[in-house]
C-alpha cells in the first residue's frame, strides 16, 4: 500500500509540474505580446496634410512631386492653381527655368542668391489662360518662402500672377512681404509646400541650362489631385 501511495504522489506531482509549466509559458507569451510595440503606421503624403490642404501630384520624366496646396490660408491663389489643375492645363506643361549658384548673380541685400525651379501650363493653351489674380501677401496668409515652398510667379506689378509657379530650394525671406526682391516690397504669393519629391525638384534644377532657361525644358506629364 505504501509503495502504491508513493507512485500516486509522484504522478500527482508530475501532473502539477506540467500544469504549472504550461501556465507559466502562457503568462510569458502573453506578457511578451503585451510589451511588443504596435506596428508602425506608414507615413504617406496624404497623411501629412494639414487642415485645408489639397494634395496635387506633378508627374515628370524625372519623378513625381507632391504638393500640399493650402486652400485655407491662401484661398485665392490656391483656387487659381487648382482651376488650372482641374482643367488639365499643366498636362503637357513644363519646367522651363532654374536658378542656382552658377547662373544667378546675386545683388544683396535685397536680392540674395536664389535657388528654385519655375514651371507653367501647356504652351499651346496659353490663349485659354484666365486673367491675373490679386496678390495674396504673406503678411495676410502667414505662409513663408522657405525650402519646399510653392509660390505663384508674378511680374513687376503685384497683381500679375496667372499660371506659372516656382518651387524654392532655399530660404527666401526676400520674397515675403516687406522683402526687397520686388521693388514694391509686396513679395510673392506662397500657397503650398512640397510634401514628397523634393529630390526630384533638385534633379530638375541640375538639368542643363542656357542662362536660366532649362535646355530642354523638363515636361510636366500630368498634374492631378490625389
Amino acid at each position: 500500500m505504501r509503495e502504491w501511495k508513493r507512485r500516486l504522489d509522484a504522478v500527482s506531482l508530475l501532473r502539477h509540474g506540467i500544469v504549472v509549466g504550461v501556465l507559466m509559458a502562457g503568462m510569458v507569451a502573453m506578457a511578451g505580446r503585451a510589451q511588443a510595440p504596435p506596428p508602425a503606421t506608414p507615413v504617406t503624403a496624404s497623411s501629412a496634410l494639414h487642415a485645408g490642404e489639397v494634395l496635387v501630384r506633378l508627374t515628370t520624366p524625372l519623378g513625381d512631386i507632391d504638393l500640399a496646396v493650402d486652400t485655407l490660408r491662401a484661398p485665392v491663389t490656391s483656387g487659381n492653381f487648382l482651376k488650372y489643375v482641374d482643367g488639365g492645363f499643366y498636362n503637357g506643361g513644363r519646367f522651363h527655368r532654374a536658378t542656382r549658384p552658377d547662373n544667378y548673380t546675386p545683388a544683396p541685400p535685397a536680392r540674395p542668391a536664389m535657388e528654385l525651379i519655375q514651371g507653367g501650363i501647356n504652351p499651346e493653351r496659353r490663349g485659354e489662360a484666365a486673367p491675373p489674380i490679386p496678390l495674396e501677401r504673406t503678411s495676410v496668409t502667414g505662409l513663408k518662402h522657405v525650402v519646399g515652398t510653392v509660390s505663384m510667379a508674378r511680374g513687376t506689378a503685384a497683381d500679375t500672377a496667372t499660371s506659372d509657379i516656382f518651387i524654392l530650394l532655399d530660404q527666401q525671406p526676400s520674397l515675403d512681404f516687406g522683402g526687397g526682391r520686388f521693388d514694391d516690397k509686396q513679395g510673392g504669393a506662397a500657397f503650398g509646400r512640397v510634401v514628397a519629391g523634393l529630390e526630384v525638384v533638385r534633379k530638375i534644377q541640375q538639368e542643363p541650362v542656357k542662362g536660366q532657361n532649362l535646355t530642354p525644358p523638363v515636361p510636366i506629364t500630368s498634374a492631378v489631385r490625389k
